[in-house]
């Protein structure tokens, strides 16, 4: 028996030295002309990378040229931000958490009008993957373009969010990066943040330090 074990284990040693390393390693390797689009029920490894993806603490206000005129719902810091005091470099502070399948969005202006929206995660989210082709001859295939989306129902909206609470509003929740053919927290780098409803219609975006987050944990 002992015998026949070892024959076996040596041809499965000979069997793996007669594959390239490089067919193990690129299991994560992108091909080029990618173009993945699904629609589907989060498993358990998407909501771990998710728990993995970290909030920097600043985000902005989506803004165009007519200004609040396009903006509904957040009447409580119009004035403040018209001021003059709000420049191009003023931010809102964030304190942003996913936790419990809900992600909490904290959010501070300057003068310290806060507000709190509380976003269920949908029973199916959308993952998108393409090559948008702006680096060739890369060893192990294109840097995708990455895409996890989110719409779903508000269940809480508190301070300047208060019209956010009316019924029917929905959150529409991104996260943006690059990367090779398998999901991780660090490879998305920006979220945006769209509330459309009744009495809201308005948009955040800012920036993710996953991998700076990732590299502290490592190295603790």
């Amino acid at each position: 028996m002992l015998k026949r074990i070892a024959v076996l284990f040596f041809a499965f040693t000979a069997l793996l030295a007669a594959f390239p390393v490089q067919g193990f390693a690129c299991a994560c390797c992108a091909e080029t002309g990618t173009y993945f689009l699904r629609t589907s029920k989060p498993d358990q490894y998407k909501l771990d990378v998710l728990r993995d993806i970290s909030f920097e603490k600043s985000a902005d206000l989506y803004m165009t040229e007519a200004g609040f005129e396009m903006v509904e719902g957040l009447g409580l810091i119009k004035s403040e931000y018209e001021a003059d005091t709000w420049t191009a470099d003023t931010r809102f502070d964030l304190a942003a958490s996913f936790t419990n399948r809900l992600w909490r969005f904290n959010l501070k202006t300057p003068k310290g009008t806060v507000g709190t929206l509380v976003l269920p995660m949908p029973a199916q989210m959308v993952t998108f993957q393409v090559d948008i082709h702006d680096e060739e001859d890369r060893p192990n295939g294109p840097l995708l373009y990455k895409e996890f989306r989110f719409k779903g129902t508000i269940s809480s909206a508190t301070g300047m969010f208060r019209p956010a609470a009316t019924r029917g509003t929905t959150y529409f929740l991104v996260f943006q990066g690059r990367g090779n053919g398998c999901d991780n927290a660090s490879d998305f780098n920006n979220w945006r943040l769209e509330i459309t409803g009744p009495r809201s219609d308005y948009a955040f975006f800012g920036k993710l330090d996953s991998a700076a987050a990732l590299k502290k944990e490592e190295e603790r």
